[in-house]
Order: C-alpha cells, then structure tokens, then sequence
C-alpha cells in the first residue's frame, strides 16, 4: 500500500508541545519559521513516500546477504541512499558548521519517524550514522571532528556502534577487544564485534567504526573501557584514502525481521584506531551515541506503528464481511462498521498518536538541555529529557510491536500471509524493545539512575507538571473534565509507585526491580497519556476558532478515547509494582 508521511501531525506536535515558542528563540534557531519546518518534512515525506518506501516490501523478500566476502544489499538501496545524501537529509539536525541544517531536535525526530516508517532497514544506517555524529561532537579531538564530521553530517560516509562481543551483550564489563598503543599515538585493535548494524556495505565511501576495547593495562570491568575510531578506509593527511584496514565482515545474520539491513559480525585484525577522549572513559562517551541511539529506537517503534496503522485502516475500509450488529445493513459492509475492528483500530491510533507526543516533548527537552540560555533552563530540561528517553526507548518500542500485532488482528487470516505486507511490520518490530538495550535495561535505568538516585525529584516534578495540565482540563469542555478526571487517576498510579519503589530501593532491591517494567509501562502510559490531554486543549480551542475542524476533532476523539481506554491500564501496572514482589520472587522456576 501507499505510505503517507503523517506530517500535519508532526507538525502539530512541533509547534504546542515541544515548546517551540522557547526553542525557535534560541539564538540558533532565530529566523526559523514553522512554515520552514512545514516545507522540509512535506518535502522529506515527499521524497521517503516515493523513493524509499516502495523499497520496503521488495528489501524483506530479498534481504541484504554475504557473498565472496561481500555484503550485497537488496536492490534500489544503493541508488536510494546516493540520493539521499544528495538531497542532504542526513544533516538535518546536525551543526551548520560541519555542513548541516542546525534544525531543532524535534524536527530530526519528525524526519526521523518519517524515513523509519517509510523503510526500517534502510532507516538503520542514517540512524547510526547520527549517533557517531553525536559521540565525537561530544568527544572528538578537533582534529577528529575537522576529518570525519563533515563527511559523516553529509553522509557521504557512515557510521557504526560497536559495543557487542560473543560474550559481551549488555554486560560490557565483560568486552575482550583490545587496543595496544603505537609509537605514532594511534592503536592497535583486535577482536570479534557482533550485531553491528550496517558494519559492512557498499552505500557510502568509507565507513567509520566507534568502537570499545581495552588497553593492556586498563583497570577491570567497565573502567576500563575506551573508545577508539576505527575507519574502514584510513584517511591520509591530504584527505585521501589509505589501503583498506584491517577490519573485515565474516558474516551477517539471518533475522527474523529488518532483513535489508545488513546486521555484520566484524573481525578486527590490528586494525588501525584512533582514541577517542581520554582512556578507560570509553563508557561514559559511548553513552552519548547510545543514549541517541535509543531515543532513535523509539521513534523507530512509533514509525513502525504508523506504518501498520495505515495499512491496517486501509485494509479495514475495502475489506468487506459479514453484516453489522445493529441491523443496519442486510448485507455485509466493510469491517470497518463492526465495534470491535473500531476499537482495534482507534487503539493503533491512540497509541501511535500519544508515542508521537511524547517523543516530541521529550525533543523539545533535549534542545533546551543543549542549547538553552541559562545554566538552570539547561539543567531542568536535562533532567527532565533524561527520565523521558528510557520512557521513549521502553514504552514506545513495546507499543510498536502491540500495534503491529493488532495490524496482523485487524487483516484476520490474510496477516498472517506475507504478501499483504501486515508481517513484516510485525517482524521489524520486535527487535525494537531488544536492540540498544532491552525494555528491562531501560526499566532497570528508569528506576536507578532516573528514580532512586535522587529520591524521586525529578518524577514529581513531572506529576505536577501533569497536575496542572489537569486544573486546565477541569476548567474546560464534559470532554476535557472526563479526560482530566482519568489523567489524576493515572497521575495517582504513578505517584504511589515512586513512593513505594523509593521506600524499599535500599531495604529490597529485588523487589524494587523486579518491578521496573511494569513501572516503566506505568510512567511512559501516563506521560504519553498526558502529551494527548495537552493536545485536546489546543484542539478545543482551535475548534473554537473554527480551524481545521476535522483534524482537531479527530484529537479530541483520541485523547479521549486514550483516557477511556488505555490510561486505566495504569492501576494495574500499580498493583503490579506495590502488591507483585511476593508472588514474582517467591515461585519456584
């Protein structure tokens, strides 16, 4: 079916909720306009809709593969991406000085679900392409950053997330690759790195490789991690190319899902690398790409949620069985008409919908944390963009694969056959809640370092944000008041779980952990929740103005439908967390 970039809601979310009124004053940002952000995503969908996602199905059958030592890509993908960098998409949000628009962040993110909906495996190599941007702007030595930015903000070349080893999944502690010092300052790398998205591929000129590894005398465990720039091409001081480094691709995996992309197991042979920082703080830079990374994944689950909403409503609309309930037709209709494909359908579109909100406060929280005016504007949007990216990363990856699931419902029998495409976003889904950390590491960082470490703070501090989004709605619409009345419930939910969870982190950490996903799904409910009821407020008042009514009225009927329908849910994450602990850890498996 034909993909339509979901761009008058992007656009929506941009301007009332990611705070654009204080991101379009920035300095950085000043003479940029919404009609500029409305012109770029209109085009990027354009150029997605018609270039990239009719690449989608045919990638899936195809699958990128390994032959004669060479990763071959499904057809159309190395075209594509030539135009894509053409076009100059990869530098959207990337600095002006290294060749990029400087757009803000919530404009990356809009253009990031765009080309993920469109084509999750082609999507996969600008998305890593963007955290290694992200990495060496934060880490890079100025001679790192005037060699390798510009080429990857074009993306002319690529780049890569090497953390992975046979023995080393989420436990880096336990990362073997080693890194031996040269005379002439560089290092020696050697060691096996797996699931490494686009490690190998002939799209771009050069790939470059962020990669763990340890010094001979690095301290044990994580504090003795370093990063090291590895590029597939070494580049000579005049600009050009060396001989190939010693870094090869031995394989690729065969992948229940996101089968175009080419997801490579390296080999590094004393491959020449560069250090990047100081040694031994390897870790805490890593974190910055993949902090980027997971936040991406998340947009990644609301891309592939809107792409199986769409075909889902699409397929709802021509396909006709059986006649409807109330009698009101003798023959059968589209299934559409019958209550329950309604209340399938009007769940994709809530939960797609509310992850879209979110990601794009959580945006105009990381733009302020960057890039605001004073040190305390700074450090209360980074708080606050902090606790929300596991919430982005956990809940709305989790959400992908629900919606992909109910897409496969809606289809009946034929979802379950993979021409009508219904299983492939299924299937690209459910690598999302696993990749760049597990729904449990995102649980387990929400709890620890988001929750525990300050007592709670900053997730009351978000409660009464919500409370008095809650004082609006109670002074507006039936509607609003009705949503208002479920958003305090919710809110109470998740006030009772961080009283609870703070009360017995030290004194029972099992249980207190054993309680993090259901805590995360709580927290990423309510917040999501809450975008929704911000957004019926502007949608009311816009209604009341007589502007676009049938898109506002549309966002009044989800949110409500959100607060009716998916907000309750909260009380039973709540009974989870404060009544599970027993039952979860005293059965015998």
């Amino acid at each position: 079916m034909t993909f339509n970039a979901p761009v008058r809601d992007l656009l929506f979310n941009i301007e009332h909720l990611s705070g654009w009124p204080d991101i379009a004053g920035l300095p950085r940002h000043a003479g940029l306009e919404l009609d500029d952000v409305s012109a770029v995503l209109e085009e990027f969908g354009r150029f997605c809709a018609e270039k990239i996602a009719p690449l989608n199905a045919p990638g899936d059958r195809a699958a990128s593969r390994f032959e004669n030592g060479k990763v071959v890509l499904p057809d159309g993908f190395t075209e594509a991406y030539a135009q894509f960098v053409e076009m100059g998409w990869q530098g959207l949000q990337h600095p002006e000085a290294f060749g990029g628009q400087d757009l803000p962040r919530a404009v990356g993110a809009a253009a990031t679900e765009i080309l993920n909906a469109a084509n999750m495996s082609f999507a996969l190599c600008p998305l890593l392409t963007d955290g290694a941007i992200e990495a060496l702007l934060t880490a890079g030595s100025e001679a790192q950053k005037a060699t390798y930015l510009e080429p990857l903000v074009s993306g002319r070349w690529t780049g890569t997330m090497n953390l992975t080893e046979p023995q080393a999944g989420s436990d880096l502690a336990l990362v073997r690759s080693r890194a031996e010092r040269q005379e002439n300052g560089s290092y020696r790398i050697t060691g096996t790195k797996i699931f490494i998205t686009y490690g190998e591929h002939d799209m771009a000129e050069n790939t470059v490789h962020l990669v763990l590894a340890r010094t001979p005398d690095a301290p044990a465990g994580v504090k003795g991690i370093s990063l090291f720039l590895v590029p597939k091409y070494p580049v000579e001081a005049d600009g050009t190319f060396g001989p190939r480094n010693a870094v090869r691709c031995v394989s690729v995996e065969h992948k229940l899902g996101v089968k175009a992309s080419p997801t490579a197991v390296l080999e590094y042979e004393g491959a020449t690398g560069f250090l990047i920082g100081e040694e031994n703080c390897g870790l805490d830079y890593m974190f910055v790409m993949m902090n980027a990374a997971r936040y991406a994944v998340g947009i990644q689950g609301i891309a592939i949620a809107e792409r199986a909403r769409q075909q889902a409503l699409a397929y709802a609309r021509d396909r006709v069985q059986s006649r409807p309930v109330d009698g009101s037709s003798r023959e059968a209709v589209s299934i559409i008409r019958h209550p329950d494909v309604r209340r399938l359908l009007l769940r994709m579109r809530a939960l797609t919908e509310a992850g879209r909100a979110m990601a794009a406060t959580t945006a105009g929280w990381q733009e302020l944390a960057h890039h605001g005016e004073t040190p305390e504007t700074r450090a209360e949007a980074s708080a606050l963009a902090e606790f929300m990216v596991p919430l982005v990363k956990g809940y709305c990856t989790e959400m992908g694969v629900e919606v992909a699931s109910i897409g496969v419902q809606v289809h009946g029998g034929m979802g379950f056959i993979e021409e009508t495409g219904a299983a492939q976003h299924y299937r690209d889904a459910r690598i999302l809640p696993i990749y760049e950390g597990t729904t449990a590491i995102q649980a387990n960082d929400l709890l620890g370092r988001k929750t525990l470490r300050d007592g709670g703070a900053t997730a009351r501090r978000l409660a009464a944000r919500i409370a008095q989004t809650e004082a609006e709605l109670s002074a507006a619409s039936p509607v609003a008041q009705a949503v208002g009345a479920r958003l305090a419930t919710a809110r109470g939910a998740f006030e009772a779980a961080v009283d609870h969870l703070c009360s017995i982190g030290r004194s029972d950490p099992n249980a207190a952990y054993g309680a993090s996903v259901p805590y995360l799904m709580l927290a990423g409910n309510l917040m999501a929740g809450w975008q929704l009821a911000r957004s019926l407020l502007v949608a009311e008042a816009a209604l009341a103005r007589g502007e676009e009514t049938e898109f506002m009225a549309a966002k009044i009927a989800t949110a409500r439908f959100y607060g009716d329908h998916i907000l309750p849910e909260t009380e039973t994450q709540r009974l989870r967390i404060t009544e599970g602990a027993e039952s979860l850890l005293d059965a015998v498996l």
